[in-house]
């Protein structure tokens, strides 16, 4: 907790940029895309069935929950983590104390969940005030969205430590956040794509995410495809988290 502190201090010099950031992107997104383009997408009424039976906007929403909280989860683990190491060395000074790696670990991870909370609460604020909601059951998407976000995170970290530039972290964004975002279900349902490529988007933490943040949002999502979306992100995680004990103590250890 002393190490999560260090990055709670450091937010209070930014948090407002961050707060209005973390509504004005749903507002943007949702309009745009949900308003704007679900308008042309609704005309063809064809595409109900496809879509579970709602308008483009509610099936759209909770898509974009998943990923926006995916995305800034992160970029939370990228330029911050690296920076720590060779930037601020804000890591080094930690481990020059009596704190340990795994605590410098477990501390960032700690606040890049609450980050992740923050994005996905203000969106799911935004989404009720656009009445892109079908079910109470929308307020679990907010766990379930900050689930997906640290899916990506964790192993991120342990990928972001160790890197001797930052360049790599451009290639990351084109190369698999985007490409993921774009075919994991968020725009459209996963069965339109062709058959051979559809494993690719199960196996992802974003289709998870998706899925999930969207079953609850729309209240049609049984218990076990849940469980079982819950127990693949913390797999996730869980995995992601022991790399990064192992890298990170490779790095901060003389």
């Amino acid at each position: 907790m002393r190490a999560t502190a260090y990055w709670t201090t450091t937010y209070k010099r930014t948090w407002r940029g961050s707060v209005s950031s973390s509504f004005l992107r749903p507002v943007l997104f949702l309009a745009a895309m949900g308003l704007g383009l679900g308008s042309l997408v609704d005309r063809n009424g064809s595409l109900d069935a496809r879509l579970g039976g709602v308008d483009y906007l509610t099936f759209l929403a909770p898509g974009l929950l998943a990923t926006t909280t995916l995305m800034v989860a992160s970029q939370e683990a990228m330029w911050p983590v690296n920076g720590a190491v060779r930037w601020n060395r804000a890591y080094l000074a930690m481990t020059n104390t009596p704190l340990q790696p795994r605590d410098a670990l477990f501390g960032h991870l700690v606040y890049m969940t609450f980050r992740a909370f923050t994005v996905a609460a203000s969106f799911v604020v935004v989404m009720l005030l656009f009445g892109a909601v079908e079910s109470p059951l929308v307020l679990l998407a907010i766990p379930a969205a900050v689930l997906c976000g640290m899916a990506m995170a964790a192993p991120m970290a342990g990928y972001s430590v160790a890197l001797t530039s930052d360049s790599g972290f451009a290639s990351i964004n084109r190369f698999v956040i985007t490409p993921m975002s774009l075919f994991a279900g968020a725009f459209f349902p996963v069965g339109q794509l062709p058959p051979w490529i559809r494993p690719i988007a199960y196996v992802t933490p974003m289709w998870h995410g998706v899925d999930l943040c969207r079953g609850l949002a729309l209240g049609g999502i049984g218990l076990w495809r849940a469980l079982g979306h819950v127990a693949v992100l913390g797999a996730f995680i869980a995995a992601g988290t022991a790399v990064a004990a192992v890298r990170y103590r490779r790095v901060l250890v003389p």
